[in-house]
């Protein structure tokens, strides 16, 4: 198959760990007969230095017509001040709302080999498997805001839709894994919670018999995830409590570096991105973990252009090369000599290859 695929590589790390995917696409591609035309923009920080604002015209319209859009990171020092009126994160932001893409998809499953780099107890994680799913376009980041020298405010707002179409992608998830939607609100206190359960429990009565639904706070879902991450399948929430809950969850995993995430909506494309963000204080040195980036690739070969062989293919290179200890600066010991981003990237590449050269054996 032949697919445009735009790279938006952003700010920090995210050049280094988009580039190193990209390699793994190629590789794919090679492998199984695709034809990956790459098409590559600005967004974020370097976008606002190099256009005026975080997210360009022309980068929009390009991941308009994509098949699918891989993402590094954006953000960082140059950037930071919260009371500027232009800003990397709105490009983010704008460029989900613009694409409907409304549900985001975050895996959390500790591989064996990197529980030691957890600071959660090893035999806390064993077995842990879940995916959480943030609804990404509503909520207290896109309500109206104000703020004068006394007072400030940020408006919550969820409607009926919204809820409804984020709640089906999680109990369609569950009903292709373990059958189990665990739905994160604050019912106790907000309204917009109170709506949130009542769709859940009306979605999952009329449409979902099959799954089972429970219903958290988040702040005891907060501790719950620590303390028994292994009782939970896919998990669903609001914007802000989905955000928070996300990087909790990372620690599950032992580093931000081995989690990737999907965003989705209703058509085809999707935006792919690692979810640990621009790391500043690690560009440019060649030390950054591109195994989440290169798992959000075997995300967008899956999603996006329906090539699960060719998805199952980059997941199981990157568990062999955690068996492996193939390991980045994050993850390894003291005294342990780790690898580069590209070492570790050209190790996924290889890996793929040699599937593919003991795949044509077989055959």
């Amino acid at each position: 198959m032949h697919a445009d695929i735009v790279l938006l590589p952003g700010d920090g790390i995210g050049p280094e760990v988009v580039a190193g995917a990209v390699a793994v696409l190629q590789a794919v591609a090679e492998r199984h007969g695709h034809q990956f035309t790459f098409h590559e923009h600005d967004i974020g920080g370097i976008a606002i230095d190099r256009h005026g604002e975080p997210l360009p015209a022309a980068t929009l319209a390009a991941c308009r017509q994509a098949d699918a859009v891989l993402l590094g990171a954006v953000g960082g020092p140059k950037w930071s001040d919260p009371n500027a009126k232009v800003r990397p994160e709105q490009g983010l932001l704008a460029i989900r709302k613009a694409l409907g893409l409304y549900a985001n998809l975050r895996p959390v499953k500790p591989h064996a080999a990197a529980l030691d780099a957890a600071p959660i107890k090893p035999h806390l994680l064993t077995g842990v498997d879940m995916i959480v799913v943030r609804e990404l376009t509503g909520g207290i980041y896109f309500g109206d805001k104000t703020r004068t020298a006394a007072d400030a405010s940020d408006l919550c707002r969820y409607s009926v839709v919204e809820i409804e179409r984020v709640m089906r992608t999680a109990f369609r998830l569950a009903q292709r894994r373990r059958g189990h939607v665990t739905s994160v609100d604050k019912a106790n206190v907000l309204e917009t919670s109170r709506l949130w359960r009542d769709v859940a429990a009306r979605i999952g009565r009329e449409e979902f018999p099959d799954v089972r639904l429970e219903h958290q706070l988040v702040d005891s879902m907060a501790m719950h995830l620590l303390s028994r991450p292994r009782d939970y399948d896919v998990v669903v929430t609001e914007n802000m409590f989905g955000d928070i809950l996300t990087d909790e969850a990372s620690m599950l995993a032992g580093s931000l570096g081995l989690l990737p995430s999907a965003s989705l909506g209703e058509g085809k494309v999707g935006l792919y991105e690692p979810i640990h963000g621009s790391a500043p204080d690690i560009a440019d040195k060649g030390i950054a973990n591109p195994y989440a980036t290169i798992l959000s690739t075997a995300l967008l070969l899956r999603h996006s252009l329906g090539l699960e062989q060719e998805a199952q293919c980059v997941e199981q290179s990157v568990s062999d090369a955690l068996d492996a200890r193939a390991f980045t600066a994050d993850l390894v010991a003291h005294g342990v000599a780790p690898l580069s981003t590209q070492q570790a990237s050209v190790g996924i590449v290889q890996r793929i290859r040699e599937r593919s050269a003991v795949s044509e054996l077989r055959d």
